[in-house]
């Protein structure tokens, strides 16, 4: 198999069987924990350094530190999965025809396995360099958004390892995440002999329902949907409660700020009604800004290492690089695997672009801690940063 920059594809491809083999639902907090054992067991084969194993709220977390020196490169991905213990039952691991297949291969756990080569083949030159590699960011990253935070703000510049969007493009921008519970009260009493006496928590929600939607703004890519909702009790009963959750997507900080305040500021319409908003902004935005000059470095080393020209993408699904982003941390994401079928059963990888991907990451890292302004636009000058 391919050999580049010192990456062989053949002895990736076996760490990463390791790594499916051990399933990893978000949920469950001991499969979590036995993933990140064999995480860590790979890991510091390649690395020669074991990792601290950091648990919080019941969910392991990893973390290598190399060096000694000012932390200046982040790379973050994460072992959890959203796949339940059992499907490797029905979907084993597998490499055939140039395509990997197995829960977990392309979200993302070929991602850390790149990591591990990438670093590796820089042999002793990754003092800076803090590896993260959390167990519940498929959650939301609830226990480890701290954490992801906090190793942002040491760091000159964060690399998410994260599955390419289609063709192996890179993610410059993704949305931001608001997540709400609108909780509706009423006053019950009986459909049929006083419904006059009550206060229809259905109806209220419906209006509810009908302002929050109109809050979106497709000029800007802002979406702002109704999803789950609840009501009443029986069918003979005017409905005392209600409820509905809210999904809000967004490109711009300014735009979280303007749904959030929104969102705060909904009244009832019935007399007699309350209203109540639970929830926020649970990611901020990855905005192009923080992309831009780790794009051009990373474009520029693509092209040393002969391969193809990379392209950028926003998408609208959130990671840890919006965390990252969001403390103000240039942030490039999607640097991992080359495939499709994220959360879907025809997850797959393909072998071939795999040994490149993980040189021009070894690339990138070491420019960065070479040259700590290329986090700026200027020019990258030719085989910068070479391992």
């Amino acid at each position: 198999m391919t050999t580049i920059a010192g990456v062989a594809t053949a002895t990736l491809l076996d760490d990463l069987r390791v790594l499916v083999e051990c399933e990893s639902p978000s949920s469950d907090l001991a499969a979590v924990a036995r993933s990140a054992d064999v995480v860590a067991r790979v890991g510091t084969e390649r690395l020669g350094v074991a990792p601290e194993r950091l648990v919080l709220d019941g969910r392991t977390h990893l973390r290598w530190r190399l060096g000694d020196g000012p932390r200046r490169v982040l790379l973050v991905g994460h072992h959890d999965t959203v796949w339940p213990l059992g499907t490797l039952a029905t979907r084993p691991f597998s490499v055939a025809d140039g395509v990997v297949r197995g829960p977990g291969c392309f979200d993302m756990l070929t991602g850390l396995v790149m990591a591990f080569h990438a670093l590796a083949s820089l042999g002793a030159a990754t003092d800076g360099v803090t590896l993260l590699v959390t167990g519940d960011e498929e959650l939301g990253s609830p226990s480890s958004r701290g954490l992801v935070e906090d190793e942002a703000r040491l760091a000159s510049a964060a690399l998410v390892l994260e599955a390419s969007a289609d063709g192996g493009a890179l993610k410059t921008a993704r949305k931001g995440v608001s997540l709400y519970d609108v909780r509706v009260g009423g006053r019950a009493a009986h459909a049929g002999l006083e419904p006059e006496r009550g206060v229809n928590a259905t109806v209220e929600l419906a209006h509810q329902v009908l302002a929050v939607a109109a809050l979106g703004d497709p000029r800007l890519g802002t979406t702002v949907t109704p999803t789950a909702g609840t009501t009443g009790t029986t069918s003979n009963t005017v409905p005392a409660a209600a409820s509905f959750a809210v999904d809000v997507r967004v490109r711009t900080v300014a735009e979280q700020d303007r749904v959030d305040a929104a969102m705060r500021a909904l009244r009832p319409v019935l007399d007699g009604a309350r209203v109540q908003v639970r929830g926020g902004p649970n990611r901020p935005p990855l905005e192009e800004s923080a992309s831009t000059a780790l794009l051009g470095r990373a474009r520029a080393h693509a092209r040393d290492l002969g391969l193809p020209d990379l392209v950028a993408v926003a998408v609208g699904g959130a990671s840890d690089g919006n965390l990252t982003a969001g403390v103000g941390t240039p942030t490039l994401d999607g640097l991992g695997a080359v495939g499709g079928g994220a959360h879907a059963d025809d997850e797959h990888v393909l072998v071939e672009p795999v040994a490149g991907r993980t040189a021009l990451l070894a690339r990138l890292v070491a420019d960065l801690l070479a040259h700590p302004s290329a986090t700026t636009n200027a020019a990258v000058p030719t085989g910068a940063g070479r391992p």
